[in-house]
């Protein structure tokens, strides 16, 4: 089959998921102000870090008695460091349904092995059996599993009257998905995913019970510095005023203000949430029409609208086999790139072949209608000249 080269491209064709595309029309300039080589330790820049967590509580609407802490190491800082300081005071469940979820599971399998252990654990494309969550216990969840494009949809299944703790790693829903405040006490994310600033720094919103946890609790094992967050167990600590754990980079924390004050300029959360939705179902209704792919998330209510993660189903391909499928993701990743039609497409290298799209909301959706005839011509073509 021969299908035509499209003319119209997508304005911006940054679809990576993560770090992800800046919101719309930012330039270096914007940046301009940055308070570069001073400490971070008071006037100005502390002043911007102290910014940073006032702008990200007031989009994300989180509850008063939530705070907000900047950690190191972008989201897996913010998790590993709830993981490392919190886990070990009662048994934990674990669930993980990709890559990213899986390392949160070997840390707590392989490096902490806290007693109690309970894992649940999904193959790409399937959720995880929430229902079987003892709530007595921690709870350790991906809310949106970045690799497989598999989300929660809601916090129903979390239990109001729980024992443990819930540690959720929100760093591709945060911004683009509605989070259910009082079932989540740790929600971890970074700056590079749904706002699309610098990578490098994490953040983590803690509620008052995990607060108290770190108030009350030391853990067994040796936590290295980097991963202490035992100070935020002081409701008075400098840390919810801007100080942080190590040196934050300032250069990266503009960037960061940058995108809080364009969402805010949006309409906050709300508005966020719709551009994503609209993202979202723009790419929907390319899939419905398209016979050669579909959605790798087996069940429509857990697709996630943010990394929207696509398999391929076109009888081209029947009987190949997985290595087979994915020479043909490379080929279009390639084909792609170089017609600027559309960067980073391919899947998580341990995900299955197909594509992955990101439609969060610095996205545009014309640009998500623009990308569907350039992916068609891509994988017509790949098919039909596997390699030049």
């Amino acid at each position: 089959m021969t299908v035509l080269k499209p003319t119209n491209r997508p304005n911006d064709a940054r679809f990576s998921c993560g770090p992800t595309k800046k919101r719309p029309g930012w330039e270096l300039s914007a940046l301009a102000a940055a308070p570069l080589g001073r400490t971070h330790r008071g006037g100005t820049p502390k002043a911007r870090l102290a910014e940073a967590i006032e702008r990200t509580a007031a989009i994300l609407e989180i509850p008063d008695d939530y705070k907000v802490i900047i950690t190191p190491a972008s989201d897996t800082g913010a998790m590993e460091g709830a993981m490392w300081s919190m886990l070990g005071a009662r048994g934990v469940d674990v669930l993980a349904c990709d890559e990213f979820g899986g390392r949160w599971l070997i840390d707590a399998r392989d490096e902490l092995k806290p007693e109690g252990l309970t894992i649940h654990h999904a193959p790409y494309g399937v959720a995880p059996d929430y229902s079987k969550v003892d709530f007595k216990n921690d709870v350790v969840f991906t809310w949106n599993a970045t690799a497989a494009g598999v989300r929660v949809t809601d916090g129903d299944w979390i239990k109001d009257d729980r024992e443990g703790l819930t540690i959720c790693d929100a760093t591709s829903a945060a911004f683009a998905m509605e989070l259910p405040w009082s079932k989540l006490d740790v929600t971890t994310f970074s700056w590079q995913k749904c706002m699309g600033g610098e990578a490098q720094h994490g953040i983590a919103i803690l509620s008052p019970r995990a607060r108290q946890r770190l108030r009350e609790y030391r853990p067994s094992w040796p936590v290295p510095r980097i991963l202490q967050l035992f100070e935020a167990g002081d409701e008075t600590a400098k840390i919810y005023e801007g100080s942080t754990i190590n040196t934050p980079s300032l250069l990266c924390t503009e960037d960061y203000l940058d995108a809080l004050k364009w969402a805010a300029k949006e309409g906050g959360v709300s508005a966020l949430i719709d551009r994503t939705q609209a993202n979202f179902d723009a790419l929907a209704d390319w899939v419905e029409k398209t016979d050669w792919i579909d959605f790798l998330a087996k069940e429509p209510a857990t697709r996630s609208q943010t990394s929207v993660t696509l398999k391929f189903s076109g009888k081209e391909l029947e009987g190949k086999s997985e290595e087979e499928r994915w020479a043909v993701s490379r080929r279009m990743g390639v084909l792609l790139d170089r017609e600027e039609a559309a960067f980073d497409v391919i899947p998580h290298p341990k995900a299955p072949a197909g594509l992955r799209i990101w439609c969060g909301p610095t996205i545009d959706a014309d640009d998500v209608v623009a990308l569907g005839p350039w992916l068609d011509w891509a994988y017509h073509e790949a098919l039909a000249n596997p390699a030049d």
